[in-house]
């Protein structure tokens, strides 16, 4: 499957891609194949099997506005259709999408002392935290939102962009700062819990990509990236981490 987001172009600055109207088409229809195929772009805008080779097939991710020439036609300007992808209004590819940089909350040191308002951020994703210990789980209520949103092929395809960004970007670096930054104080036992709290923050920041209803608030662990702070939870004590280091600058119980 052609990763979100898919186009094709014919070396004379025309470009074809799906917009919300084929998309929408295919969450109506609930139909498998994904919107993002090359050939299925081509197909849907009824250029003949015979001459979809003279089309330079691109991908780029709105996010990281990484842009890649996936089949290359001889002659062809990419650098042309690189500008043109950047200029795209991605609401016409998706209403729901929100489209803002990618912020590591880690790479800059949280200033001062824990506020009182952060500290009650941190009560209320406490208090989500707990309810998803004893219903269905952060991931995959928001899977199933985007999916009744947006449509499971779509999810897919545009999801993935989002959740891989993330990840590549800050969920790495987050693991492993937080594995080092704390290792000796912990045991092994409580590493389970702790990686389960920093994958639903991650998952809960992923959310603010997409602009629909969810079944939880996530406002407040968003909050918190915003102040270059990051939570975790071994099971008793919480943590608020901070800074390319992860110092903890606060720790207790909720």
């Amino acid at each position: 499957m052609c990763r979100f987001f898919s186009f094709v172009g014919d070396g004379f600055g025309n470009y074809l891609y799906s917009d919300w109207t084929i998309r929408e088409k295919y969450l109506k229809e609930k139909l498998d194949n994904s919107p993002d195929s090359h050939t299925r772009i081509l197909t849907n805008n009824t250029i003949p099997p015979d001459k979809q080779n003279k089309w330079s097939k691109y991908e780029f991710n709105p996010w990281t506005k990484q842009f890649t020439v996936d089949e290359p036609v001889e002659g062809h300007d990419h650098e042309a259709a690189e500008n043109w992808v950047n200029a795209l209004n991605f609401k016409e590819v998706c209403p729901y999408l929100i489209i803002k940089p990618i912020i590591n909350p880690l790479s800059k040191t949280h200033k001062g002392k824990i506020t009182e308002k952060e500290l009650e951020l941190l009560k209320q994703w406490n208090k989500t935290s707990i309810r998803d210990s004893i219903g269905e789980s952060i991931r995959d209520s928001i899977w199933a939102s985007i999916r009744d949103s947006i449509g499971e092929s779509i999810r897919d395809s545009i999801w993935a962009s989002i959740g891989d960004s993330i990840g590549d970007s800050i969920g790495k670096s987050i693991w492993a700062s937080i594995w080092a930054s704390i290792w000796a104080s912990i045991r092994d036992s409580l590493w389970a819990s702790i990686r389960d709290s920093l994958g639903d923050s991650l998952w809960a920041y992923c959310s603010s990509f997409i602009d629909i209803k969810y079944n939880y608030d996530f406002y407040s662990v968003i909050e918190l990236y915003k102040h270059n702070l990051v939570p975790s939870f071994d099971g008793t004590t919480w943590r608020l981490h901070t800074g390319k280091q992860t110092k903890i600058v606060w720790e207790g119980e909720l």
